[in-house]
Order: structure tokens, then C-alpha cells, then sequence
């Protein structure tokens, strides 16, 4: 099992966001799909600790997720969130940064070729970019630190109809060449329906179906 939540809660203030939810993630490609406002993107935060549970508990791989080293377990569970969030300065620099932050060498043609993007971006100045390029910069940095697991939020939703589909392919190749593990969220079900084995349904914090088969 790729991940587990036990009896997960976590409030926002006075808010609950989610609200005792319990259920697996396997290994493939799962989506936490539904409403706005369901908790999608609080849960795949708590996948990677980037907040914690105020009830409950999360495991990766067996294992509770606040027994991680917390940089090294976001090394191995990347997450590429909604929108770009890019450093000044190159393309090349920006997709070496997490690698640097950990001591690592990075291959950065190979991270872009990954992502989709010739080694030509390298020197481009990162905020010259598209939208849709600047989210494939994204995914090569977390790609740059050879993750075992993606959490990619909404990773289509600023881009046109053309750059939804490539970087949908992108992805759909990641998981043949390095049988990658995926959680994403989105709202389209038909993205839902093309990328991912299963789909996890919340609604207002809670979980409506568990790991629901995803139509063909």
C-alpha cells in the first residue's frame, strides 16, 4: 500500500476540513477527485507532511509519515502544486534547486526530457516562460530528485485545451518509463477517467467512495 489514512481529521481554525477519513492508496495512479471545498488539496498536503493531521494518522509505505525525516520523505513523495512557483533566474538553476538543497548532482537535460522540455530551456530565463512550460519546470525539479511517489495538484488548470493534453501525455509516459506512483487532484472527471486506476471521492472533508474503479 502506497498510502493509509486512519481515522485523519485536520481543522482549519474553527473549520473542519477533513473529517475522519479512512482508506488506501495503491501503488499506480489514484485521483482524490470532487467538489471545491471537499478538502482535496489539504489531503495531498498531509501526504508529504507539508501539514499534519489534528486527529488521525497518515502512513507511506507502512509507515507513519511523522516517523520520516521530513526533507527526506519530500524527496521521495514530490509534490508539484497548482501553480508555478519559479525562483528567479534560469531554467537550469531552478531545476537543480531541490537536488542542491540535498547534496545531489543534478542531470538536468535528463529532468527536462522527463518533464517534456529539450535541454534548450536550460538557459531561458524562468519567468519567460508559458504558464504550460513554467508547470513542466515544475515537475522536472521534483522530477530532478528521483521521487519514488508525484502528488500533482490541479496540474492542468491554467492551461489551454493543446498544453493539457501534452503534459497529460507527459505523465502517462513518466508512469511507463519509471513506473512512477501518482496522486493527483482534480476536478475534471474525464482527466480523472483518462489518467488514473482509481478515484477517491470526498465531499465537504468526508469520503463518498473508496478508491472507486475509474470507467473504460
Amino acid at each position: 500500500m502506497l498510502f493509509e489514512c486512519a481515522q485523519v481529521s485536520f481543522r482549519r481554525g474553527e473549520t473542519l476540513v477533513l473529517d475522519g477519513l479512512t482508506f488506501g492508496i495503491e501503488e499506480g495512479s489514484t485521483c482524490i477527485a470532487g467538489p471545491s471545498g471537499a478538502g482535496k488539496s489539504t489531503l495531498l498536503r498531509l501526504l508529504n507532511r507539508l501539514a499534519d493531521p489534528a486527529v488521525g494518522t497518515v502512513r507511506y509505505r507502512g509507515r507513519d509519515v511523522r516517523d520520516y525525516d521530513v526533507l527526506a520523505l519530500r524527496r521521495e513523495v514530490g509534490l508539484v502544486p497548482q501553480l508555478p512557483a519559479l525562483l528567479d533566474g534560469t531554467v537550469a538553476m531552478n531545476v537543480g534547486f531541490g537536488a542542491r538543497l540535498a547534496g545531489r548532482v543534478t542531470d538536468v537535460s535528463t529532468a527536462l526530457d522527463l518533464a517534456g522540455l529539450d535541454e534548450g530551456f536550460a538557459d531561458r530565463p524562468a519567468g519567460r516562460l508559458s504558464v504550460g512550460e513554467q508547470q513542466r519546470v515544475m515537475l522536472a525539479r521534483a522530477l530532478a530528485l528521483q521521487p519514488r511517489a508525484l502528488l500533482l495538484d490541479e496540474p492542468t488548470s491554467a492551461l489551454d485545451e493543446s498544453s493539457k493534453a501534452a503534459v497529460e501525455a507527459t505523465l502517462l509516459d513518466l508512469r511507463e518509463r519509471l513506473s512512477l506512483s501518482f496522486v493527483f487532484v482534480t476536478h475534471e472527471l474525464a482527466q480523472a477517467e483518462r489518467l488514473a486506476d482509481s478515484i477517491v471521492w470526498l465531499d465537504h472533508g468526508r469520503l463518498t467512495a473508496d478508491r472507486a474503479p475509474v470507467p473504460r
